[in-house]
């Protein structure tokens, strides 16, 4: 399906999970580290799941303000939304991951919160680019 790409960013890693990384901009440099459940030496650093988990929870969030608008329902100030990602082995070969989304609407009652998160999963970029490709589990913090 093609789009209309009305933006464009790009980033460069060095020494893949246990390098750094940064985008070509200079507005985001952070270094990785593998976690030891993969087989790395731990730390402190970011790993590809924790920048994965970040940029999906804030797309994700700045769905839900998108669809608010069109919608008529203000999105609260407080609102939040945890990415929890994991990663491991797939039974067909090499490595797959799975994604949960906990969304909080503080104030908002169940019903038109649970909308909203779903309506937000059929328009955010990064749920589109996962569908049927990774597991995403939504739910109402």
């Amino acid at each position: 399906m093609p789009v209309n790409v009305l933006y464009t960013t790009a980033a460069r890693a060095t020494g893949g999970r246990d390098g750094s990384a940064e985008t070509l901009d200079g507005t985001f440099k952070v270094n990785l580290s593998t976690p030891k459940e993969l087989g790395g030496a731990g730390g402190d650093a970011a790993n590809p799941e924790k920048l994965f988990a970040a940029g999906y929870s804030a797309c994700f969030l700045g769905a839900m303000k998108f669809v608010g608008g069109q919608t008529g329902v203000k999105v609260p100030a407080d609102t939040t939304v945890t990415a929890t990602v994991g990663i491991g082995p797939r039974s067909e070969g090499g490595f797959g991951l799975e994604v949960s989304l906990a969304v909080s609407l503080p104030g908002l009652p169940q019903e038109q919160a649970q909308k909203l998160i779903e309506e937000a999963h059929q328009v955010c970029p990064y749920s589109n680019a996962t569908r049927n490709n990774i597991d995403v589990k939504l739910s109402l913090a």
